[in-house]
């Protein structure tokens, strides 16, 4: 029979897991209470078109928190994201449109200019030894600038309804002609960003949990030195994270731009900070070692429920930011004194 480690001074010392569901379930006690609070205020809330909106909206800010939890648990921070998936986007759009490329070969395209960026990140960091934060922050930067560069400033549009079929599509969508002629959506069907947001979370969650590569991360995070004199190879784990952050980033602009039909090279400003706050109210540790992707799912959901409700109950976009940043500030004290204790 197992016992907690006590502490004299503290009482019983609680382990990372048992840390990592104390605050898992947190999370999702916060997603339950804002659907208690949001079917409360308005009768909309709890439809099932409601429910495909919200889902459809979560996936940008899951699909960039799996990458950020990733990063996160080897101690590192990806500021990046939002525009590594703008430049993501109107690459793919501009492929398209300019140089006539089927719409499946330009989002790829999208997609490994999103992995190219997370190589020089992960690069920055690992070989020229330059901190997170300021090798991403240039990155921010510069994917941005270029974004603007190459299509001057202007968003990329007559794409084509072939451009938004990945972006609007949903399995299972059923329509019926009513009486009077005119077709009805009877089930809206599910997304299709929705169903690849729920295969990558599966993908990486195994990933992590189940693999060698899962257990490097972790151990890289938790600490790193130990970690190479136990063979791992530190460099080459934490470049995968962020490679796997800047495919994720570039997977989700090529999915936005879709969404709209239009490439904006303005799209993505602030999306790293929801990635970031998707992962920590989910568990993730800032600190590194600690973090899970259902955690994660849980935190991108808490988002996006909050300011669906918010929406639908008339609140400015201003208030939004302030409530929403002021639930990120709460949830990074709370990981703080978890820490410390």
């Amino acid at each position: 029979m197992t016992t907690i480690p006590q502490d004299k001074t503290r009482g019983p010392l609680l382990s990372d897991r048992q840390k990592d569901m104390i605050q898992k379930f947190a999370a999702l006690g916060s997603l339950f209470a804002l659907a208690v609070v949001f079917s409360a205020t308005s009768n909309a809330f709890l439809t099932v078109n409601n429910a495909m909106t919200v889902a459809l909206q979560v996936t940008s800010i899951a699909l960039l928190g799996i990458g950020a939890t990733c990063v996160i648990i080897t101690g590192g921070i990806d500021l990046s994201v939002g525009s590594v998936l703008a430049l993501a986007g109107v690459c793919a759009a501009l492929a398209v449109k300019e140089l006539g490329m089927p719409v499946p070969i330009g989002m790829l395209l999208g997609i490994l200019v999103g992995t190219l960026c997370g190589v020089i990140n992960g690069l920055a960091i690992t070989r020229a030894k330059l901190p997170p934060f300021i090798a991403t922050l240039g990155m921010m930067m510069v994917a941005r600038g270029v974004a603007l560069e190459i299509t001057g400033a202007r968003a990329v549009s007559g794409l084509g309804d072939s451009f938004g079929e990945l972006g609007n599509g949903a399995f299972l969508r059923m329509v019926s002609i009513g009486d009077d002629g005119f077709p009805s959506v009877t089930f809206p069907g599910i997304p299709y960003p929705v169903i690849l947001m729920i295969v990558i979370a599966i993908a990486v969650a195994i990933m992590l949990r189940r693999t060698v590569l899962g257990r490097h991360i972790y151990s890289v995070g938790s600490n790193a030195e130990a970690a190479r004199l136990s063979g791992v190879n530190v460099a080459r784990v934490t470049l995968f994270t962020y490679v796997l952050s800047g495919t994720l980033a570039g997977l989700t602009g090529c999915v936005l731009m879709s969404r709209l039909v239009t490439a904006q090279p303005n799209e993505g400003v602030m999306y790293e900070l929801d990635a970031i706050a998707s992962a920590v109210i989910g568990g993730t540790s800032l600190i590194g070692g600690v973090g899970t992707i259902s955690g994660t799912m849980i935190g991108a959901f808490v988002i996006g429920i909050l300011r669906n409700g918010l929406n639908m109950n008339g609140v400015s976009a201003f208030t939004q930011q302030i409530i929403i940043g002021l639930v990120i500030l709460a949830t990074v004290w709370i990981d703080q004194l978890r820490n410390r204790r």
